[in-house]
């Protein structure tokens, strides 16, 4: 029974993470520290039109990033959500990076490929990946481990 409450957790877990750290995005990418955006992801590299550079698509696109989100909590929570500690989550993080701006780059016009990025979008956005990837793994891991406890009582 309490298992059925991780995965619903890890999946809010998923979904906010998913918005907090794109709205994160969203911020750095005002601030100009990185010349990605994750509405360049979901909207700009299929729509043209200055629609695709106001606030309220960075909003809908961080939404958007949030249910997407879910997929990768879901393969934490298969596959490492006994390990504790802060490294499976931060290789997480890096791991999902490299699938996104290495691996599925191509399918996105808008965004420059991993060799024209600049120093400061590959930094900025690997911390943020890092950062969600420790968020997750933390909060997976933490939840899976009062499961065990509430167990053995």
């Amino acid at each position: 029974m309490r298992e059925k409450s991780v995965i619903k957790e890890s999946i809010y877990t998923g979904l906010f993470g998913g918005v907090i750290f794109g709205l994160l995005n969203s911020f750095t990418y005002a601030l100009n520290f990185t010349e990605v955006s994750h509405a360049s992801f979901i909207f700009r590299s299929f729509f043209e039109g200055d629609w695709t550079s106001t606030w309220w698509i960075e909003i809908i696109s961080a939404v958007i990033l949030g249910v997407l989100a879910i997929i990768p909590a879901i393969i934490y929570y298969s596959l490492l959500r006994k390990v504790r500690g802060l490294l499976p989550g931060l290789l997480f993080g890096i791991v999902l990076w490299g699938i996104i701006f290495w691996l599925v780059n191509g399918l996105f016009d808008y965004v420059p490929t991993l060799e024209n990025l600049t120093k400061e979008t590959v930094v900025t956005t690997l911390c943020q990946f890092v950062l969600y990837g420790v968020f997750v793994g933390y909060t997976i891991s933490y939840n899976q481990h009062g499961e065990r406890v509430t167990r053995k009582v």
